[in-house]
């Protein structure tokens, strides 16, 4: 049962250490956008790298679940 929790524990882990660098680069792109507000290649980033936050998330969701119901 230890290994189960100590493997959520690190699943949630490398997932927020991903969140972090998702965050960044869409920071990025938000900046990149201020200056060029039609490119339809940053739109599209854009809308890639937020789906991309959101899977993270969940995953981030479902480990955190896992660690409470089993702590």
């Amino acid at each position: 049962m230890e290994d189960f929790c100590v493997r959520y524990k690190s699943q949630y882990k490398k997932a927020k250490e991903t969140l972090d660098i998702l965050q960044k680069k869409r920071n990025q792109i938000d900046f990149n956008l201020q200056s060029n507000a039609s490119c339809a290649i940053l739109h599209k980033e854009l809308r890639d790298i937020n789906l991309d936050i959101r899977i993270t998330e969940n995953e981030m969701e479902h480990a955190e679940s896992v660690i409470i119901r089993h702590n």
